[in-house]
């Protein structure tokens, strides 16, 4: 078990609970907390520091809201990897987790040809129906789920492998193949997880999950590939920066 050093002052206007969550999280940002660290029990820790244990319960449970610890049913609550943070840039995921110093891996759950849904044939300008290349895939960052991708692709020259999406990114492989992606039309929203989204990513049913769905296209204008993919929230966030014109 581990346990920082925890100080609370019961003079102060700042609630109990609070001033022990801020400091369990000062020592994870600190890195005195590592990943994978166990915390004391709740009984454990209220011992120690003269406390009940629903006040910390609650400072426990502030922290998981927050993403920085997980509680595991047999084993206890121990600290998380820290938030996956990707710039709003035209990157593949892959590449964005192995320049953060993360080591992305790959699940493959489908791979086929399909005719094209309404909405996203639409999106990449093609007949209703035309056959396109599917692919869902789990994205997992130094072992942990982290979303899951979903995509469509023409039929062309650049034909999919469960291998070669294993081993590297979408774009990547795309770019091998000759297929330079010049841009892309993005959206990115917010909705809560279903059950079998939350089993996949470890998360409880109807925790929040970030969504985008992207359109990228070629140097001539071509559609490339419509994606639709989703991200754990606690774990991931994006940026933009914001010029003035």
């Amino acid at each position: 078990m581990t346990g920082p050093e925890i100080a609370v002052d019961r003079s102060s206007p700042v609630p109990l609970y609070f001033q022990v969550a801020e400091q369990l999280a000062a020592a994870i940002q600190r890195g005195e907390l590592a990943p994978g660290d166990r915390l004391d029990s709740e009984m454990r820790l209220a011992d120690r520091l003269g406390l009940s244990r629903p006040t910390v319960r609650q400072a426990i449970q502030q922290l998981v809201d927050k993403g920085l610890i997980v509680r595991h049913r047999g084993v206890g609550t121990q600290v998380v990897r820290g938030e996956v943070r990707r710039a709003v840039e035209l990157t593949s995921l892959h590449d964005d987790l192995l320049r953060a110093g993360q080591q992305p891996s790959t699940s493959v759950l489908e791979l086929t040809t399909v005719p094209c849904p309404t909405e996203v044939a639409a999106a990449l300008g093609l007949p209703a129906g035309s056959e396109v290349q599917h692919l869902r895939r789990l994205r997992f960052s130094d072992g942990e789920p982290l979303a899951v991708m979903e995509n469509w692709l023409p039929t062309g020259p650049v034909r999919l492998s469960v291998d070669a999406l294993q081993a590297g990114g979408l774009y990547a492989i795309l770019r091998a193949g000759g297929r330079r992606i010049r841009g892309a039309h993005q959206r990115i929203g917010a909705r809560a997880a279903t059950t079998a989204e939350a089993r996949m990513l470890g998360e409880r049913r109807g925790a929040p999950l970030l969504t985008m769905t992207r359109t990228a296209y070629d140097d001539q204008g071509h559609h490339v590939e419509h994606g639709a993919h989703i991200y754990r929230a606690s774990r991931y966030s994006l940026e933009v920066t914001v010029a003035e014109r």
